[in-house]
């Protein structure tokens, strides 16, 4: 049986002849500058015509694309890209809900709230709206789900990302969400291998560690990956996260390179991964932009070991022309071999005909399937089921404004990577419209919160990336180091909710009411309010300790 045939009728591919044949024909087409680029996904920001021939011209595998508030512009982008492509793309997503959402879809939680809601079947319901929607843009793959264990409460780069600190929670959602993409055309990625969570460092600034044994890596992101493997999973993403353990049971002597990142690691991918798990799917590197990445080694070193250590997709580039050369030179002196280039490309190859695109990868985008109220509907009734009250020790709620009219808030706006600092909540609004007369705290401001009938902390720090600690910032939020001393909540009501991140209670073990909503999205601002009002009760259940191990913070 040849290579072709050895691959890609097995799982998770099971192509069929028609497949087979589609991926040995096009393969064989190909020169080696086509096939090189073809290792490649490519960022993709912006619209139009300049976009679509920067992208033709670099002829990859695929784009990530993150999609601008314009959504007729990004779907004319999409179509006009896949009309152009040589070869039908792979065009990717993290499909992780509320602000990473695509702005044409329909608005969901995240992968925090769904593990809060903690019901299989609801989040499967949302991974379906969420494949049906981007494969009716010409999405057909995604970064996700996210599998890591937020294991380690400071670990930001988990967070609202993740779904949560119970490997048995994380197992039922990730495939649950891992078949429901699947089954409507969308190839699902694990990651982040071998398994983020116990680090407090954050991978876009440093390659993180993961400190387990080998035991207790077996019992927690091994099984993890491997039921994500038996399930059938298509793409796991290696990232830039080292496993000593591992390296140091092939080579005590290993040194630094048993911190070497999974991302340009033979023994984490090829032998742990391909070998010991039986992997046959496709592996994607994490960001190679990422610290994480080029802290390690210069780049003209580590882009050819990430195809030569087992990886098959390249995944972004800043400077592409010159990783084409970087991994053309590689083959040249034979840091990579034409037959491990071949088989990198019978995978990428063999995804793309496992989602059909070798007969419809250049249909236009189905418009009408996109954001239907029904969808709307299934999705905010699961949204409201997620906001959690993680505690109420002075009977606090329910809000009201006859007894909590003059409310001061002080706020962080929205804070994600992709959208900045300060972006402004509906929140305060919502409360005005419920009779609440509402007073935004802003810098400079000398105001005694003694004035005022309610203090509410409204968070809003989602999804973040390339942030080295998050924390209660008091200093940012009062003003200044007066305000940060001050804790008045013995003599005014006071409350935190945070719609993302959950471990506040860190650096206020005294609040005496804590909410946790996980997103930011508009839907789940509402039915946070609602539960607050006492409309509807808290259905929410945590997925992670809120009150971060402290003896004093749950009183």
């Amino acid at each position: 049986m040849n290579q072709i045939d050895r691959i890609l009728s097995a799982p998770p591919f099971t192509l069929d002849g028609a497949g087979r044949d589609w991926v040995r024909s096009t393969l064989g087409a190909m020169d080696r500058a086509a096939k090189v680029r073809q290792l490649f996904v490519h960022l993709c920001f912006g619209t139009g015509a300049e976009v679509v021939d920067r992208i033709t011209a670099l002829a990859p595998a695929g784009i990530t694309k993150f999609f601008g508030p314009d959504a007729t512009a990004e779907l004319d982008t999409l179509d006009a890209l896949r009309a152009a492509a040589p070869i039908p793309y792979l065009v990717s997503a993290d499909l992780e809900g509320s602000r990473m959402s695509p702005s044409f879809g329909t608005e969901v939680p995240n992968p925090l709230a769904l593990a809060a809601v903690d019901d299989a079947q609801a989040s499967a319901t949302i991974a379906r709206i969420m494949a049906e929607e981007a494969r009716a843009a010409g999405i057909n793959w995604s970064f996700t789900p996210v599998i890591d264990i937020n294991a380690l409460f400071r670990s930001p780069i988990v967070a609202t990302r993740g779904l949560g600190s119970d490997p048995d929670r994380i197992r039922a959602h990730a495939l649950a969400h891992i078949a429901a993409l699947q089954a409507h055309g969308v190839a699902a990625t694990v990651k982040h291998w071998p398994g983020e969570g116990h680090d407090d460092r954050d991978q876009h600034l440093l390659t993180t560690i993961n400190p387990l044994s080998i035991d207790d890596w077996n019992a927690t992101h091994g099984a993890l990956y491997r039921a994500a493997i038996e399930t059938g999973v298509m793409a796991v993403m290696s990232a830039h996260i080292a496993f000593p353990a591992y390296v140091l049971a092939h080579d005590p002597d290993a040194g630094l390179e048993a911190c070497r990142p999974a991302s340009v690691s033979a023994l984490l991918n090829r032998v742990l991964l391909r070998g010991e798990l039986g992997f046959n799917g496709v592996i994607v590197s994490d960001a190679t932009p990422m610290a994480g990445f080029g802290a390690w080694a210069h780049r003209d070193e580590m882009l050819p070991e990430v195809v030569a250590s087992g990886c098959d997709v390249i995944l972004f580039s800043d400077e592409p022309e010159a990783d084409i050369a970087r991994i053309e030179a590689a083959l040249h002196d034979g840091r990579i071999t034409p037959e491990r280039l071949d088989e990198a490309l019978i995978r990428v190859l063999g995804l793309k005909a496992w989602l059909g695109l070798h007969r419809d990868g250049r249909a236009p985008a189905d418009r009408g399937r996109l954001a239907r109220p029904e969808d709307a509907a299934t999705a905010q009734a699961i949204t409201a089921r997620a906001p959690t009250l993680v505690k109420d020790v002075r009977g606090l709620l329910p809000l009201s404004p006859d007894r909590h009219r003059r409310v001061l808030v002080y706020t962080t706006g929205i804070v994600t990577p992709l959208h900045g600092d300060g972006m402004p909540m509906a929140f305060p609004d919502m409360l005005r419209a419920e009779g609440f007369e509402v007073t935004i705290h802003r810098p400079g401001d000398q105001l005694d919160q003694r004035d005022f009938d309610l203090v509410l902390f409204v968070m809003g720090e989602e999804t973040l990336l390339t942030r080295g600690r998050i924390f209660l910032d008091w200093n940012r939020l009062t003003g200044g180091m007066h305000g940060a001393m001050q804790r008045h909540w013995h003599q005014v009501p006071t409350a935190l909710i945070s719609f993302g991140y959950p471990y506040y209670l860190y650096d206020a073990p005294r609040m005496p009411c804590v909410v946790n909503a996980y997103a930011t999205m508009d839907t789940m601002q509402r039915a946070t309010l609602d539960c607050l009002l006492g409309r509807a009760p808290f259905r929410g259940t945590n997925p992670v300790d809120p009150f971060c191990g402290l003896p004093d913070a749950r009183y």
